[in-house]
């Protein structure tokens, strides 16, 4: 796992200013020589943007015409602003300061707060979940965990669109918004949120940048000092820029010009936290003398796995399709894509690990092969697979490497050893780096041989052998590396939270995955109401969703496997198809039509098309309906919802979600699993129903008279509002 290109340890920084271009090609040579005015680059998937944009500043520091302590490169993570670092670090560019927008605004928020407010800068609180929870006890209204987590990020949304309480009804409708409660009802809550932090003397997350340009805009002697500190700007990701942060870049500008944008519209998946490529997209109209470069070679992928991401695009529809790249590999053929439709979700689990254990086998490493999935949920099922499989993996969205117990507790005994190793027996016969990490490591728990099975004492181990392969790293790049040596670079590694490899398969979401690359991607769970989700509606909505498939692909350097099951779980309704989006780029299918309006397939050429146990489908006995359009149904899933897949759902979101809360209880009281109780399409159409007794409730297929007997008073009360249990005396 890598995020953009591959680098040496200790590369020999460049000798001159020009050095630094070497190796560029013609668009990334224009970006990194562009060093004055507005400058916008269009970069698609893997096309060197990050090499660009540190190229650029390290040219400009090197030739001296930008010094590096008025350079603020900002970023939306701190992986991706510590990798920023250290690039910059191996091209010679010392002093340049790469941040997030939160770390920079909160670094300039601590140091002129004394002077613009007085007194020390609040406590920021670490999870908000627990102040709105408590703002809604003191205004005496109930909200479920669902309900609490969503009200939450409606907050977020608010903060960082700029959005006070008294205009949130307004400004939610505007944006089509699906709120969780009534809007008025928010609105109250976010204003006694916001109360409640005052009284405590905190402030939250977003409150950093709200602060900062607070700040920024009241007290211009404040902000021409940061002006004068800082001239020259670089914003990597620009498609994903907030309001806010927006409103703050402005700030940090004034009335100068010298701002590079970076970014990709096709690539903006964050949508929901209030996330716009508008402010990319009209770069241009803002600044009507930008230098405007886009980079389409891409150097991660095959030709294959670029055709099939340009294939998604070309089907795409909105705004940012008008803008999409089409982008040009770099790279010699590889294999075709691998589409694989499975009976269930276990089947297609078993079936990824088995393939990716034959590839460990055929000598591809572990830490090249992800799997990936649209939601957290979907990762156990892969855990239990590739455990099974005796394949190590990482949970990618986990708690950070050097922030693990075991890393730590490791990074101190090094740092003992390295001091005083002398005195230590443990170092008397180790000879060279790696036996000395080895020889302290093992007294943390390291062995030469990993612990069988999986689970925290398998993935402590994996931790520590990473520390282990990382030495061994560097004594082979610097044969005359010390321990003090290694320590340095640990703790560099740390401040840039750039962690060594571990070796295991990685398994993240599309969201948690983006900015990353391996040579074999398992996309899976590639199936209508998972991508897109259930809850993807509106054409901008499903579009998303779409772009989250795109950033799926261009994942994959050389192999890429495409799956999907036909049912959740063994022995039940084959009633699932493949996404919508893989609709004339596989085998055998022709471009979606009615969907959302896509367009040709533009001479995609089709993958290898694998069919792994696939079960029959089964035959529709008796005529069914739909209830919005009335077309006949012949698809089982359909039935069951007793309309199209495509028409439109009246379904009851918050509904569906208490549903399935009370679903999971039953299933952990009774043992079985959560389909056993009901299956998601029957919680489904139940909430979309939403019957009022128990003859109505009876005509939903799926509550056969047996369930309407165990679970139907439970599922009515659920319906009506109320407590399952209530008329029982419980509360």
């Amino acid at each position: 796992m890598t995020a953009a290109t591959h680098s040496p340890l200790f590369p020999q920084a460049p000798d001159t200013a020009d050095a630094v271009l070497e190796g560029l090609d013609p668009e990334q040579r224009e970006v990194a020589t562009s060093l004055h005015g507005p400058v916008c680059v269009l970069a698609g998937a893997g096309t060197g943007k990050t090499r660009a944009i540190t190229h650029r500043i390290a040219y400009g520091v090197r030739a001296g015409i930008l010094p590096a302590s008025s350079v603020l490169a900002v970023t939306f993570t701190n992986r991706a602003a510590g990798e920023m670092r250290g690039r910059l670090r191996q091209l010679g560019a010392h002093g340049v300061q790469a941040r997030t927008f939160h770390s920079a605004a909160l670094r300039q928020l601590q140091y002129f707060w004394p002077k613009a407010i007085g007194g020390s800068l609040p406590r920021i609180v670490d999870r908000k979940i627990q102040l709105v929870a408590d703002a809604a006890a003191a205004l005496g209204t109930r909200l479920d965990r669902n309900e609490l987590r969503d009200v939450t990020a409606e907050i977020e949304w608010s903060k960082v669109t700029q959005t006070v309480p008294a205009d949130y009804p307004y400004a939610a409708a505007k944006a089509g918004r699906e709120v969780p409660r009534d809007p008025a009802e928010i609105a109250h809550l976010y204003a006694a949120y916001e109360d409640l932090k005052r009284d405590r003397s905190v402030i939250d997350f977003e409150d950093v940048l709200l602060l900062t340009v607070a700040i920024l805009q009241d007290r211009h002697d404040i902000a021409e000092q940061v002006r004068t500190q800082y001239q020259h700007f670089v914003v990597d990701e620009y498609q994903d820029v907030s309001p806010l942060q927006q409103r703050l870049l402005d700030l940090w500008l004034g009335d100068r010009d010298n701002l590079c944008v970076v970014g990709d519209a096709s690539q903006t998946i964050y949508s929901f936290t209030g996330a716009t490529p508008d402010h990319l997209l009209d770069f241009r109209l803002r600044h009507p003398g930008a230098t405007v470069v886009k980079l389409v070679r891409d150097y991660r992928s095959t030709p294959q796995v670029v055709r099939l991401a340009n294939g998604l695009l070309a089907q795409a529809r909105g705004r940012a399709a008008d803008h999409r790249l089409e982008l040009v590999s770099q790279r010699p053929p590889g294999p075709e894509p691998v589409y694989t439709e499975y009976t269930d979700e276990p089947a297609e689990a078993e079936g990824a690990a088995r393939r990716i254990r034959e590839l460990i086998d055929a000598g591809v490493p572990a830490a090249e092969i992800a799997v990936l999935f649209r939601t957290n949920s979907q990762s156990e099922t892969y855990e239990q697979a590739l455990a099974d499989a005796g394949v190590p993996y990482q949970l990618r969205g986990a708690e950070r490497f050097f922030d693990r117990p075991e890393i730590r507790k490791a990074g101190i005994a090094l740092r003992g050893a390295a001091r005083f190793g002398g005195n230590d027996s443990l170092l008397d016969e180790a000879v060279d780096l790696p036996s000395q990490v080895r020889a302290v490591l093992s007294g943390e728990g390291w062995t030469s041989e990993p612990p069988a099975g999986s689970g925290a004492v398998r993935e402590r181990w994996e931790s520590l052998a990473a520390l282990v392969n990382l030495a061994h790293d560097i004594a082979a790049a610097r044969p005359t590396a010390t321990l003090a040596d290694f320590v340095a670079e640990l703790d560099e590694r740390a401040n840039a939270q750039h962690a060594p490899t571990v070796q295991g398969v990685t398994l993240a979401s599309l969201h948690a995955a983006k900015g990353l690359e391996w040579d074999v991607v398992f996309l899976v769970g590639i199936a209508e109401g998972m991508l897109p989700i259930t809850y993807a509606r509106t054409d901008e909505q499903i579009e998303e969703e779409r772009r989250l498939l795109y950033v799926g692909v261009t994942r994959a350097r050389e192999r890429l496997h495409l799956s999907w099951a036909l049912s959740r779980s063994p022995g039940g309704r084959p009633n699932r198809r493949p996404s919508r989006f893989l609709d004339g780029l596989r085998p055998g299918t022709t471009p979606t039509v009615g969907h959302t309006g896509a367009g040709a397939a533009g001479g995609v050429e089709h993958g290898i098309t694998a069919r792994a146990a696939a079960a029959p489908r089964r035959v529709q006995r008796t005529p069914a309906r739909c209830r919005v359009c009335g077309r006949t149904l012949t698809d089982a899933g359909e039935m069951k919802l007793m309309r199209c897949e495509d028409c439109p759902s009246d379904m009851d979101e918050g509904l569906y979600e208490r549903l399935r809360d009370w679903r999971a209880v039953q299933a952990e009281r009774s043992g079985q699993p959560d389909f056993c109780v009901f299956t998601d399409r029957t919680l489904m159409a139940i909430a979309e129903a939403c019957p009022e007794s128990s003859a109505e409730l009876a005509r939903i297929p799926g509550v056969l008279s047996r369930k309407l007997r165990s679970y139907g008073a439970d599922v009515l009360a659920i319906c009506a509002g109320q407590q399952p249990g209530a008329d029982e005396g419980n509360d």
